[in-house]
């Protein structure tokens, strides 16, 4: 052993630990001064918010909430309720801080109180929340009342049995009839959301409740006009003065600020429109442009949601937006993804009255950069072209020219929209159609659909392809390695030009494709389709033949996406909600129980007792300590190659001293946490839970004389002055 080796040895032993961002959070959070306190409690949030663990300084910030600043108390609560939802077992040690706080005289305290502890998912918890979440349900305040009426949801979540024993399913229901507009809101937001964990509905809407509903909607906050709107889609009657009265109460609702109220407004309307006269459906119809319009003058998220149910609406109701095409032009400052929903909506307005001009802005549109968006416009001229007769040769006219001038942009998406505009107009265009197929070559195409479609027509227009031979050939040698649905149209293709331009080389070529097809390739579907062709091929009706293989397939009136009428009314009931976004149902995606099941029915925590929890709190605690002071404290490369020699005896001793250093901090813990009671007393209230709780933590500022970080790096780190055992120490090392 060199000197070298033992100097590093010594450096280690009077090593300084390396303090991390916590050590420098528990020593503002331990501070005397009330104001470097709170500032500490901010950077924790702010560290919190980005995502960083800082569970470890749970008792540090827990002391910190016995204070008569709000602030800080709100803040405090802030960072409890963060680990109430990720690690609910931390929360538990400060159970009885909550209960007291949900009796202070601030009722900013008792809401606080009350959310947090129905943020704490874990079983244990629904006997201390039962007493005040009663208690707070009826609470003199309304903020204190409409934060409960929250809770009971969690609580149904943790316990539905005691939950309905307790009277809080009729507690809300009977919650409809208060005063304040917010209580009756919060009230029906959780009715709806219990209704759709307990699969059943709760909130059965009547006449009366109706007229409730109409009165609050105008005098409550936004949010809570939403839950009133989405609570008042399910109320059916044939009453048509009813209906009117819930138009007419509904209507205002249309030029609210924000977007959320003005599509919930515009559902309700329409799930009452099927039982109003035409005349006033028309009205309405009208009525209704306006705010659907509005709601691009959004920023271009809320743009995209709101183009996703104008969709949905203009497949109910084709006409409701015919005279305000200009308002869905696409700017030049607009995301792509709004562009492609625009451009969708612009063909579904399309008129023979507004048909040229859409056409022309189309045609602006073909000269952006973006493939995918050339792509679409390309896709949507064609739809144009099939929809509208009257604007059908400017369409092909464009389209020519866009192959002209920009060929490589838009030669894929423009051979597919031919066939389908050959499939409409099997002669009509056939002159300027043939001049853009007959240049090309099966290099020139790389997309399956494209050259699927580039075959079809082929097969169809055999007669006016020039050079078909030599298009035939590449097709019978690349066969092989074509995708399956380009597999499937080469042999239609082929079958179909040995019937009406029969030569020596197509029936070669179609004596090899067969051939391939049925004893090389493997998909079974183009297996059978080729030895059904040669079945037919093989019979001596030509007649039969040409009747069976050259039937015209039939027109095509229209190439644009329509909704299932099952599906487009399951749509309309899921206007201003994400089906809306997806065009799926919601159940098809949304598991209602799903966050029960991940955060409620966690079988770790709910198979433990309490006490096995707070044991496990602590221990979470200090081990997240030890782990963000040791992140920081790494050796020098020297120092780490010699750490994987082995180590003497005394210096081993360190670990022991660690986990030594372990067990004193879940004393203090056991200190701090000394006076919680386990179970509540079957028939107490909740001034007898608050007493046999522990008092307050004396405030930071009164001076504590050790903490968590210090007792970590006492036992990580020793000192050589006046210790015994790092005396033993150095003489080991000689």
């Amino acid at each position: 052993m060199g000197a070298g080796h033992l100097e590093r040895k010594l450096r280690r032993m009077f090593k300084i630990p390396v303090k991390g961002e916590n050590s420098e959070f528990r020593s503002g959070l331990v501070s005397q001064y009330s104001d470097e306190r709170k500032d500490t409690i901010q950077r924790v949030i702010a560290a919190m918010t980005v995502g960083k663990d800082v569970s470890s300084l749970f008792p540090d910030i827990l002391k910190n909430i016995a204070t008569h600043d709000l602030e800080q108390k709100k803040l405090v609560y802030l960072y409890l309720m963060n680990y109430a939802k990720t690690n609910p077992e931390l929360c538990i040690l400060a159970t009885n801080t909550f209960v007291q706080d949900a009796e202070d005289p601030n009722p900013l305290v008792r809401a606080l109180a009350i959310r947090t502890m129905g943020c704490i998912r874990v079983n244990e918890m629904v006997d201390y929340l039962a007493i005040p979440l009663k208690r707070t349900l009826e609470d003199d305040n309304p903020y204190v009342r409409k934060t409960a009426a929250i809770c009971v949801v969690k609580m149904f979540a943790l316990n539905t049995k005691l939950c309905v024993e307790q009277g809080f399913l009729d507690t809300l229901l009977s919650m409809l009839n208060d005063s304040n507009q917010m209580v009756v809101a919060n009230a029906i937001s959780a009715l709806l959301e219990i209704s759709k964990m307990g699969g059943s509905q709760l909130l059965n809407i009547d006449s009366r409740i109706m007229k409730k509903l109409l009165i609050t909607l105008n005098e409550c906050t936004e949010w809570g006009r939403i839950s009133i709107l989405t609570a008042m889609e399910n109320f059916d009657t044939s009453d048509v003065t009813e209906v009117d009265h819930i138009i007419e109460k509904v209507t205002p609702q249309l030029q609210h600020e924000n977007p959320a109220v003005v599509l919930s407004s515009i559902k309700v309307i329409l799930k009452q429109m099927d039982k109003v006269s035409n005349d006033q459906r028309e009205r309405l119809l009208r009525r209704l442009a306006s705010p659907l319009c509005s709601l691009l003058s959004n920023p271009p998220e809320i743009q995209y949601v709101a183009l996703r149910n104008i969709r949905i609406i203009l497949e109910k109701y084709p006409h409701i937006l015919s005279n305000d095409l200009q308002a869905f032009f696409v700017k030049y400052n607009d995301p792509l993804y709004l562009k492609l929903e625009k451009i969708d909506i612009l063909v579904r307005l399309a008129n023979a009255g507004n048909a040229a001009l859409l056409l022309a802005e189309l045609r602006e549109y073909a000269m952006e950069v973006d493939i995918e968006l050339v792509n679409r416009v390309v896709n949507v001229i064609g739809q144009l072209a099939i929809k509208i007769t009257e604007i059908s040769k400017k369409a092909v006219d464009v389209l020519y020219e866009l192959y002209l001038n920009r060929s490589s942009y838009v030669l894929e998406q423009l051979v597919i929209v031919i066939q389908n505009i050959l499939r409409r107009y099997p002669k009509k265009y056939l002159p300027t159609v043939i001049t853009i197929i007959a240049d090309l070559n099966f290099d020139d195409l790389s997309n399956t659909e494209s050259l699927a479609s580039y075959i079809w027509i082929i097969g169809q227009y055999s007669k006016e392809i020039p050079h078909l031979e030599d298009k035939l050939e590449i097709m019978a040698l690349q066969f092989k390695e074509l995708e399956p649905l380009v597999q499937a149209a080469a042999l239609t293709a082929i079958v179909k030009i040995n019937l009406t331009k029969s030569t020596p080389k197509t029936r070669q070529f179609l004596q090899k494709i067969l051939n391939e097809a049925t004893t090389e390739i493997e998909n079974a579907d183009i297996r059978d389709k080729a030895y059904i062709y040669w079945r037919i091929l093989s019979t001596d009706d030509e007649e039969l033949q040409k009747s069976i293989v050259l039937k015209r397939l039939p027109v095509l009136e229209s190439t644009i996406d329509t909704f299932s009428p099952l599906l487009l009314k399951q749509l309309i009931s899921e206007i201003s909600n994400l089906g809306s976004v997806y065009y799926k149902p919601a159940v098809t995606f949304i598991k209602p129980k799903a966050e029960n099941e991940a955060l409620v029915n966690n079988a770790t925590l709910q198979s433990k007792k309490l006490e096995e929890l707070q044991q496990m709190a602590k221990s979470e605690i200090v081990n997240n300590a030890v782990k963000a002071e040791t992140l920081l404290d790494f050796d020098d490369s020297e120092e780490n190659q010699d750490s994987a020699a082995p180590v003497d005896t005394p210096m081993g001793s360190i670990g022991i001293g660690a986990t030594t250093g372990a067990a004193n901090i879940l004393d203090e813990l056991s200190d701090l946490f000394s006076g919680m009671t386990t179970q509540p007393q079957p028939g107490t209230t909740s001034s007898a839970i608050a007493s046999t709780s522990t008092s307050t933590s004396p405030s930071p500022a009164a001076g504590s004389t050790s903490n968590l970080f210090e007792l970590i790096n006492q036992q990580k780190h020793k000192t050589i002055t006046g210790s015994s055992t790092t005396h033993d120490d150095l003489l080991n090392l000689f």
